[in-house]
């Protein structure tokens, strides 16, 4: 270790953040590698850890002859203020050598508050934050996650959007690059040479072109670019590669458990959910491979907890036959399995008294509405009567602590709507009554709003925000109608969910705000300590646009959206057509019922499609 970092990490919170060395880490030798790989996150090293894309990646990359992943995390506000007295610069935990001198950056951004912090790596890395004031062939700077869906905001400053699902087209790129380094290609030839593969976006090659009005009057490619960027989906979860052996963190994670990946997609059509269309179709792992690297991830970790992991774990067909297979290992060895993720409808006794045979927890549910009128035009697709008896099942079954998870904000939402939350939360509460065979140990039920925020490549992508004030008011209402003991209300705040809005929703002229508001101190936006709403607000001034311009308006059918160059698989007029029937209050049925003719089906060859 540098003496300079060494004395540093004396004088900073957390120092194992920084240290690497952590059991099943990768460290490869120099002189055996001639292409290295950057691995970033965006947020500090206990949240990036718990990211399962990035274990993905890390371990398949270096299974690569030639290639070393690294990890690199953002640095917390001492350790940065350390490192640019001292001069050192952002660094890959498994070497420590600084990742300017990397031939790629990979950065993984799930999260639209985490922006700042994109810039904010590059500057520590001692590189220009512009992508054209980055000439060289290295690094490339490339982002994939859910935010590249809309790359735009940070289009100025990536090199290259990886769209999907990262395993195979990863590999393609880097073979490209490393053909590109040995004959000697120039930056430009690489890029226009890296968008002819599916899925990679490079934003430089497309020109916007704007209208008086401020809304986008053209996008038009050049050097052959794609007028199309579409996702890459893994086809096949059992051949798919999937990680056993896994870095142990040396402190303390969110996630800091085995994590089994069940499957990917979601059968699902929640109207408002980004992930549950961006990560269609339904594909999954077979059962026996599951148990399999269930066991292997444990064995080669010692961790004592497992998670299955899914956008919606319940809706894996063998779920109970999993968990006897998983929890014939796990039970004698007090290893406990947990369910994220679970459906009201299809909870089952059977799947509770399985989970419980280690370890009680909380279970957590999301009604996303108060009233049967509003999750249908959500297309939420559960009734008042499942979700309490799944509540009966649960108070039967010993459990005494309850989450319930609601949006505020939705379209068509009205007071009642908001009323019926608190209604909702009471009946829940008088099913424990009735239900609990142990009423002396107290019954908690956990009530939290988040505020709606649209998404690109959603049915409601055209929708407005509701303002910060009118959504304080619907939470004053649901406060007041909801004062029983038992019951515990939290709301997210709106300021965050506010600016989240206009980047989810906004166009490449945000990157001057961006820019402004990182170089007035904006980082770790996401972060309480940090976020400065009137920051934001005074780069939105300087820059001349108007953020209620991006969050709150109400778009026209044939405006040209910002993300119009890129797909997750699924053609707009899906997308319409599921927002006129969110008006007209109508179902669209899950995949397994009925197909929906969403078009992601085309993803796989001859259309096929798992579900």
């Amino acid at each position: 270790m540098e003496q300079s970092l060494e004395r540093i990490l004396a004088r900073v919170q957390k120092p194992a953040r920084y240290t690497g060395g952590e059991y099943n880490a990768v460290v490869k030798e120099k002189q055996q590698v001639d292409t290295r790989f950057a691995m970033c996150f965006p947020d500090t090293y206990e949240i990036g850890m718990s990211n399962l894309g990035m274990r993905i990646l890390y371990g398949l990359i270096n299974e690569l002859e030639g290639v070393w992943c690294e990890r690199v995390f953002s640095p917390w506000g001492d350790m940065e203020a350390e490192m640019r007295r001292e001069g050192v610069l952002l660094y890959g935990l498994e070497s420590g050598d600084p990742i300017r001198d990397f031939d790629i950056i990979g950065i993984s951004v799930g999260y639209e508050m985490a922006y700042s912090n994109v810039l904010n790596l590059l500057d520590l890395a001692g590189l220009p934050v512009r992508a054209d004031e980055r000439p060289g062939l290295n690094p490339i700077v490339v982002v994939g996650g859910t935010c590249a869906y809309n790359p735009e905001p940070l289009a100025p400053f990536v090199d290259i959007f990886s769209l999907g699902e990262g395993e195979d087209v990863t590999v393609e790129m880097l073979q490209l690059y490393r053909q590109a380094r040995q004959e000697g290609w120039s930056k430009e030839a690489f890029l226009i040479a890296a968008a002819k593969i599916p899925g990679l976006y490079v934003p430089s090659l497309y020109q916007v072109d704007y209208r008086e009005d401020g809304t986008i009057a053209a996008i038009t490619p050049r050097e052959g670019a794609p007028l199309l960027v579409t996702k890459r989906i893994v086809q096949d979860m059992d051949r798919a590669y999937f990680p056993t052996k896994t870095i142990v963190p040396s402190t303390e994670i969110v996630q800091d458990r085995a994590m089994l990946e069940v499957f990917r997609g979601c059968i699902r059509g929640c109207r408002f959910c980004q992930a549950g269309y961006a990560y269609r179709p339904a594909r999954s792992r077979s059962r026996d491979l599951l148990v399999r690297q269930g066991i292997e991830a444990c064995q080669n970790s010692g961790y004592q907890e497992m998670t299955l992991s899914s956008l919606s774990t319940s809706d894996y067909r063998p779920l109970e036959s999993l968990c006897d297979g998983l929890l014939e290992y796990c039970q004698p060895r007090d290893i406990s399995l947990s369910l994220p993720s679970l459906r009201i409808d299809n909870f089952s006794l059977g799947l509770m008294e399985r989970v419980q045979k280690v370890r009680k927890s909380s279970l957590t549910f999301a009604p996303e509405a108060g009233t049967q009128r509003l999750r249908d035009a959500i297309n939420k697709n559960i009734t008042e009567e499942e979700i309490l008896r799944s509540a009966r099942m649960v108070f039967r079954g010993g459990w005494s602590n309850v989450k319930l998870y609601f949006m505020l904000g939705l379209p068509t939402e009205t007071d009642e709507d908001v009323l019926g939350i608190a209604d909702l939360a009471r009946k829940v509460l008088q099913c424990w009554r009735e239900e609990s065979p142990n009423k002396k140990r107290g019954v908690r039920i956990t009530v939290s709003t988040s505020f709606f925020v649209p998404k690109a490549h959603t049915a409601f992508q055209w929708e407005g925000q509701i303002s910060q004030q009118e959504y304080m008011r619907r939470v004053a209402l649901l406060r007041e109608n909801m004062r029983e003991r038992a019951i515990r209300y939290n709301w997210h705040d709106p300021q965050t969910s506010f600016l989240e809005a206009v980047f989810s929703r906004g166009d490449r002229r945000l990157a001057d705000v961006l820019e402004r508001a990182w170089r007035k101190g904006a980082k770790f936006d996401a972060w309480s300590e940090y976020f400065n709403l009137e920051r934001w607000l005074e780069a939105f001034d300087f820059c001349g646009l108007d953020p209620a311009f991006y969050a709150s308006r109400q778009r026209e059918r044939e405006e040209i959206l910002p993300w119009s160059v890129t797909s997750v698989g699924i053609p707009a007029d899906f997308f319409w057509r599921e927002r006129e029937r969110c008006r007209q209050g109508v179902i669209t049925p899950d995949c397994r019922r009925q197909c929906t003719g969403c078009g992601a089906n085309r993803l796989y060859p001859g259309g096929r499609c798992d579900e």
